[in-house]
């Protein structure tokens, strides 16, 4: 059975300051987002247990932690993509067409993202995603690590709003560290997400 793994940062701890310093980046990666990964294989252990001793009183449990561990792998592996030290400015050709298009401008596309990860309930994460029934771009709001899975969205931008993800840093003020992350954003990578996600090869 395969196992989840911490993928290695395409980049270094210190590649990101002054947005993030190095020290917040090798705790949330080398310690949460690793914990995240221990969290969804040994959950898996445990299922495969269960299923074993033919004994499901505690299933609920574990589908909760499964999930729960799982999207923070997920997500987390995504967020490291999307930043990159070279990163920022805005996207073109057609993601730009099509944040212009859904959004009205990238603009307003940029201050409700923002809004919606600064303003996300206790610990989550704000998303662009793309949605495939009405073949358009959104924007989310994700609690915790769960993932809206009833909307059937693919996350092609993650901006995380735990506070392992800033706090040492920006203390509580959230809208600071989420206006950074904007000089961070990897566009090239969120475009192949873009692409891929719309069935463009």
């Amino acid at each position: 059975m395969g196992q989840y793994a911490l993928p290695d940062l395409p980049y270094d701890y210190a590649a990101l300051e002054p947005a993030i310093t190095g020290e917040i980046l090798e705790l949330h990666h080398a310690k949460h987002h690793a914990a995240y990964v221990k969290g969804a294989n040994d959950t898996l252990d445990r299922l495969a247990e269960a299923r074993d001793k033919g004994d499901f009183s505690g299933l609920v449990g574990l589908e909760k932690t499964y999930a729960f561990n799982l999207s923070g792998h997920v997500l987390h592996t995504i967020f490291w993509q999307n930043l990159s030290p070279d990163g920022g400015d805005r996207p073109d050709g057609a993601l730009r067409d099509a944040i212009d298009e859904h959004f009205g401008s990238f603009e307003a596309f940029q201050k409700q993202l923002t809004t919606a990860t600064s303003t996300v309930q206790g610990s989550g994460w704000g998303v662009l995603a793309w949605e495939p029934l009405s073949r358009r771009l959104v924007v989310e709001q994700v609690y915790d690590h769960h993932g809206n899975v009833g909307m059937n969205t693919t996350p092609l931008l993650v901006f995380d709003a735990w506070e392992h993800a800033y706090y040492l840093q920006y203390r509580n003020v959230r809208p600071d560290y989420v206006e950074k992350l904007w000089s961070l954003v990897n566009w090239t990578d969120v475009t192949s997400r873009f692409e891929a996600a719309r069935g463009v090869a």
